[in-house]
């Protein structure tokens, strides 16, 4: 069978655009290995109707919702390799298998590398955050950490601050924060720490504080960290999509990359983080696909 769209990911951004095109009466397979970078956290929040919904629950109901629409299929794998060109790809799987399609949503994602801070994953998805509009809410007013480096600590501390006036900077062994940075930071009555953390102490996933490798105890309740990250899959690479530097597909409104019948949405293609973003982009990037495969059926119509 070839499918008017093969998605790759199962996360909002491929669920919402499975969703649009199934009710387009489009053959859809979405491929995706279950293994959700949000996975870690006990709710999902800023999502309207679903606000506090764990990230395991919003799957298993936009599935169920999707199943009214039987040209949607499902597999639970990995898609390894990608090959072809506009109306004619085939994505390879973990498992072997060959799937072809007219187009591809490749709405893989972004993944977490890890940090080389102890004690940071017992507390990550628990106690730990990295997006103060999903989770500052609950740890509103709270004393807290914020391990960020010197670019974007101003931003951040900017951010939190709607949520806590209560909270330290550790910038883990970065110390060049501008001396402009300092200042406003100081005449907000923000510490900053340098020195490298040594572990983070917790117990049974809940902060208690963040010990520098000097010997400083900080105490707090809750931490944000600015994580790194990398692309959730190397297809948009081997297919030849433009990328920004940090592995962001670079897209349009509709999420069309540059190479043509490639699409991509939600995290791997915006540095916005956020699970109403990525749904709506799976919904733009569908329109767009179910465009594309509208006006190719008209044109050879005649």
């Amino acid at each position: 069978m070839t499918y008017d769209c093969i998605i790759v990911g199962g996360g909002p951004a491929g669920l919402n655009a499975a969703l649009v095109l199934g009710r387009a009466r489009k053959k859809v397979m979405v491929i995706d290995a279950e293994e959700a970078r949000n996975r870690v956290t006990r709710h999902s929040h800023g999502f309207l109707t679903r606000d506090g919904i764990t990230p395991h629950e919003f799957r298993r109901v936009a599935k169920e919702q999707i199943e009214a629409y039987p040209s949607v299929s499902f597999t639970t794998d990995t898609a390894v390799s990608a090959s072809g060109a506009d109306g004619d790809f085939t994505i390879t799987t973990d498992k072997g298998l060959a799937y072809h399609a007219k187009k591809l949503l490749l709405a893989v994602g972004k993944r977490d590398i890890r940090l080389p801070i102890e004690g940071l994953v017992e507390v990550y998805g628990k106690s730990a955050f990295v997006c103060p509009y999903c989770d500052g809410w609950e740890l509103r007013d709270q004393k807290l950490v914020v391990i960020v480096s010197h670019d974007k600590a101003l931003h951040m501390a900017k951010t939190l601050s709607g949520w806590t006036r209560d909270f330290t900077i550790c910038t883990n062994g970065d110390d060049k924060l501008t001396s402009q940075d300092r200042e406003e930071l100081n005449k907000h009555h923000i510490p900053v720490f340098d020195t490298p953390i040594s572990v983070i102490d917790s117990i049974n996933g809940m902060v208690k504080g963040v010990r520098l490798e000097d010997g400083t105890m900080i105490p707090c309740t809750g931490i944000f960290f600015a994580p790194e990250l990398g692309i959730g899959s190397d297809l948009p690479q081997l297919l030849g999509c433009e990328s920004a530097e940090d592995g962001t597909v670079v897209v349009d409104k509709f999420g069309k990359t540059s190479v043509p019948g490639v699409y991509s949405a939600g995290d791997s293609a915006t540095q916005m983080y956020q699970l109403i973003m990525a749904a709506s982009m799976g919904s733009m990037a569908a329109a767009g696909i179910n465009s594309e495969l509208l006006t190719e059926a008209w044109e050879q119509s005649w």
